[in-house]
């Protein structure tokens, strides 16, 4: 995907599934890029309560590329789905940090030359 993709970014406030080196490393590494990102508390909480940002963001995926860092990719297009919102097929890239580390993440979302 382009290097200007949207990327959401999920904090997983709530649920505690991500490993928080990972994810605060992944964070911090976007923010020291100057790589923008739009981060959410917890899309599993967003998706219990349907919270209309979900529908938003599957129409932005709908639009155009998008990455979503959090999960499990079926996980997360579940929680679109259980929301009313399912995110399209195409354009849309999951990076999981589940079983990814700090550096598979960063070289997935950030161009080479950026990387700090």
């Amino acid at each position: 995907m382009p290097e200007k993709t949207p990327i959401i970014y999920c904090r997983c406030a709530y649920a505690n599934v991500l490993p928080r080196e990972v994810k605060d490393g992944v964070l911090r590494k976007l923010c020291e890029s100057q790589t923008p990102v739009q981060a959410v508390s917890d899309l599993c909480e967003m998706s219990a309560r349907r919270d209309p940002r979900l529908a938003e963001l599957a129409t932005q995926a709908e639009q155009g590329p998008v990455r979503i860092v959090a999960c499990y990719p079926r996980a997360v297009r579940w929680l679109f789905h259980a929301a009313g919102s399912p995110l399209p097929k195409e354009q849309v890239e999951i990076v999981n940090l589940r079983e990814q580390s700090v550096e598979e993440a960063t070289q997935a979302l950030i161009p080479a030359e950026n990387h700090g």
